[in-house]
């Protein structure tokens, strides 16, 4: 109990609270707790919030070896840490520079209160998001079309954005068979997507180096994987010689996915409200019992 009192009284002396306040502390704090929300929602929508998280576990170790006096993990930190702030920087160097462009943009004003701004009913992306991704698939499987879609979750995408060609447009079938159609100028590389809109096409994505994926998958499976090892989403691949859709997450590679598959995957990661989840089931029940009963 006296280390916890001795610590925080040695690192908390230095703090002024002031007797009284003004109308121009008052402002200070508010412009201060506003930049400091606008510093964390861009860390939430960028690689850097995983970094955060990583930086929380190690001073939650750092904190334990000040409060058990650890001096040989304290004197490494120290060490350490000169280095470790400017590998940070070095890292964050794309997500930094694109925040910084963006303080330039028109936009920028009325981009900062849109975070969050998608309905908790319908979650991630639409049901009609999902029919119009399955039927997509299927159909260019059918005509042996190759394709390779991008699902954005929690990680953005916006490093590998800029490769490609803004499209901004709803998630349509025809619009994901328009794109990657033969002799097409928007049919070589990924697509993206981000809610219930194609974002952009045309992508570059890193290829995957594992060396256990099969020699008879192209660099468009590679690529689908590839993007799966570094972020969360999820990858749609169509295989132009086959026709069979696979799907790549979080390294893995699922080959000959059935379309009740698909849906039930992208089902999973929608986000949709737990009630309308139990009336979508009920209502896939009802429509199975009745499909038995027209049956017999």
């Amino acid at each position: 109990m006296e280390k916890i009192v001795s610590f925080t009284s040695k690192y908390l002396s230095s703090v002024h609270i002031p007797k009284s306040l003004i109308p121009t502390d008052i402002l200070e704090i508010l412009i201060i707790a506003f930049l400091v929300y606008q510093v964390l929602a861009w860390v939430r929508t960028s690689r850097a919030w995983n970094l955060l998280k990583g930086v929380a576990v190690i001073l939650v170790f750092l904190l334990i070896a000040v409060f058990f006096n650890m001096s040989t993990i304290l004197w490494i930190a120290g060490k350490v840490f000169t280095v470790a702030a400017t590998a940070i920087v070095v890292v964050l160097q794309p997500e930094l520079r694109r925040a910084l462009e963006q303080l330039g943009q028109k936009n920028f004003l009325s981009g900062l209160f849109s975070f969050g701004a998608t309905s908790a009913e319908e979650g991630r992306f639409s049901d009609k998001t999902i029919n119009e991704i399955v039927k997509g698939c299927y159909e260019m499987g059918r005509a042996r079309t190759g394709a390779l879609i991008v699902i954005e979750q929690d990680t953005p995408l916006l490093e590998y954005e800029q490769t490609g060609i803004e499209v901004d447009a709803l998630v349509t079938s025809q619009l994901l068979v328009n794109i990657f159609e033969h002799n097409t100028p928007l049919h070589d590389g990924a697509v993206i997507l981000r809610g219930n809109r194609v974002t952009w096409a045309t992508c570059y994505l890193p290829l995957s180096d594992n060396m256990e994926l099969s020699k008879e998958l192209g660099t468009r499976h590679r690529a689908g994987v590839g993007i799966s090892e570094v972020t969360d989403c999820v990858t749609l691949i169509v295989s132009e010689e086959t026709g069979r859709v696979s799907v790549a997450r979080a390294g893995g590679l699922t080959r000959n996915v059935e379309p009740d598959e698909l849906r039930d995957l992208l089902e999973s990661i929608q986000k949709k409200d737990k009630d309308e989840k139990k009336l979508r089931r009920k209502k896939k029940s009802k429509n199975k019992v009745s499909e038995e009963e027209t049956g017999v």
